[in-house]
């Protein structure tokens, strides 16, 4: 069972100057770039607070190299088993989620890509928790281009049926972007797995929750009982990276972590993508 946070539910909402302070020695520039998002959201939208929308703003922002960008650190954090490196985050975590769940979820089709195939990952049947924050996009006209998917080889697609994506539109710092966010350890549900051809594998996902072993009571849900109710089988999917046996008899975590995520001339970085 993967820890949660300690006393999340205890942990205060503080400005996000204090937010990030404990990840100074992790990000030594961060201090700056909070400004620059500060700069960016002066008239925040969707009623939240300056700081509520820079905390979303500091996520969706993009660091040279890539691998310094605290999205790119931050779901690093999260899929390791190692819980006490989540300690700094905690009071970034608790000012980021908090922002995200004042603004409206979404419930509709979201698509995310990359060109490999996970279909052995995801049989059919299956429950799994994807640990990050997991960036994902409305159109899927956005992954047909050859710098994503393409239209020719080894490739999956991902159609996730959603029911708490939050559009981070207002608060990026891609504003043109049309990003779907799904809040860190959503349980998703495999409902299909389809070989269209042409090396294109079809993947049919249902988020059914979240029974949150990351953010402790406070992201607890009433949908989490109807993963608790599908197929118990046992798993098959090869050397997932956590198994949560004791929450679901067939719920395993798997998320690739040497996936690049999306990137275009014209289309900026949809962050946290692990694609």
């Amino acid at each position: 069972m993967v820890k949660p946070i300690e006393h999340y539910d205890a942990v205060e909402v503080v400005p996000i100057e204090t937010a990030v302070e404990p990840l100074v020695s992790l990000i030594p520039d961060i201090k700056e770039m909070v400004a620059k998002a500060k700069e960016k959201c002066d008239q925040p939208k969707d009623g939240l607070t300056i700081d509520e929308s820079a905390s979303i703003m500091l996520y969706s922002m993009e660091w040279q190299p890539r691998e310094k960008s605290l999205y790119v650190i931050l779901n690093s954090t999260l899929r390791a088993e190692d819980r006490e490196k989540i300690q700094p985050w905690e009071l970034y975590i608790k000012l980021f989620v908090s922002s995200l769940e004042k603004l409206p979820s979404i419930s509709r089709t979201i698509y995310r890509g990359v060109k490999l195939d996970l279909s052995a990952q995801y049989p059919q049947g299956k429950t799994f928790v994807w640990y990050p924050f997991s960036s994902c996009t409305n159109s899927v006209q956005v992954l047909q281009s050859e710098q994503f998917l393409g239209k020719t080889g080894t490739r999956t697609l991902f159609n996730i049926d959603c029911e708490s994506g939050k559009n981070i539109q207002n608060h990026s710092f891609f504003p043109n972007e049309d990003e779907i966010l799904l809040i860190a350890a959503r349980k998703l549900h495999v409902t299909s797995c389809l070989d269209s051809g042409n090396g294109l594998t079809i993947i049919q996902l249902k988020e059914v929750g979240a029974d949150d072993p990351l953010l402790g009571s406070a992201r607890r849900d009433n949908t989490s009982s109807e993963a608790d109710n599908i197929s118990s089988e046992t798993s098959t999917a090869s050397e997932p990276n956590h198994q949560e046996a004791s929450v679901a008899p067939d719920l395993i975590s798997f998320d690739p972590q040497d996936l690049n995520p999306l990137k275009a001339a014209n289309i900026s970085n949809l962050p946290g993508f692990p694609f």
